[in-house]
């Protein structure tokens, strides 16, 4: 019997009650806000394990709500819009969400979806080695999952943290888009590029000195990226 809490945020009763249906009938216990004021409170006061969340709400939208909740929390966001622009999907990694599904979706998709948001949330902390590893001026402990920057610490959300975790335990080596993708996200996501471009740009303004000119995290044109320790 699942025990995961799922917050939904969204003013149409319609997906809400769509929604709730089906995370309840997987045995998800479903929590509901119809504003972004409501679903802020909401997530604050209750601590769920995923939200669900709306673009186009009344109050705060979507984006703003995210935001905020990235201040006090790394609970996994998936992001649920009309809208389908890329710029959309960027604005929404940029603010720190997770995933990004496009209305009109389907059940099975949005299921697909949260299975896969858990998935990585729960197990993207496990480290192939103990110990702390040292990266120019950042610093990443595998088993407590902290990490600095500069001697400052980092807060990294769930897929932030288990992508980088990918590249560490991977020092040295090339990982193409397929497999980081694959690794981090699931195996449904290994053609979204959109997703990992978003989350590298998000972990170089977090780590790098310079995120225009990195040192830690570097591209293989059309290949994929490498994270590369300097020797001490």
């Amino acid at each position: 019997m699942r025990n995961e809490r799922i917050a939904v945020v969204d003013d149409d009763p319609l997906i809400v009650r769509l929604v709730r249906m089906h995370l309840e009938k997987a045995g998800f216990r479903v929590l509901t806000a119809a504003d972004g004021q409501q679903g802020l409170e909401l997530i604050a006061a209750e601590m769920p394990d995923l939200v669900i969340l709306d673009l186009m709400l009344p109050k705060l939208d979507g984006y703003e709500v995210c935001r905020r909740v990235r201040e006090f929390s790394l609970v996994p966001v998936i992001m649920l819009t009309a809208k389908g622009e890329q710029v959309d999907k960027l604005r929404g990694f940029e603010m720190g969400a997770d995933d990004y599904l496009t209305k009109p979706f389907s059940p099975a998709e949005l299921m697909m979806r949260v299975q896969a948001v858990l998935r990585r949330t729960q197990l993207g902390g496990a480290a192939g080695s103990a110990g702390v590893v040292t990266c120019g001026d950042v610093t990443v402990d595998l088993v407590r999952r902290k990490v600095t920057a500069r001697g400052e610490p980092v807060r990294l959300t769930p897929t932030e943290y288990k992508l980088l975790h990918q590249l560490i335990t991977n020092a040295g080596k090339v990982l193409s888009h397929a497999d980081l993708l694959t690794s981090v996200w699931g195996p449904e996501y290994r053609d979204d590029r959109d997703y990992l471009w978003a989350y590298m740009r998000h972990l170089r303004k977090k780590l790098e000195p310079d995120p225009d000119r990195p040192t830690h995290i570097h591209s293989e044109a059309g290949v994929g990226y490498i994270m590369e320790f300097p020797r001490a």
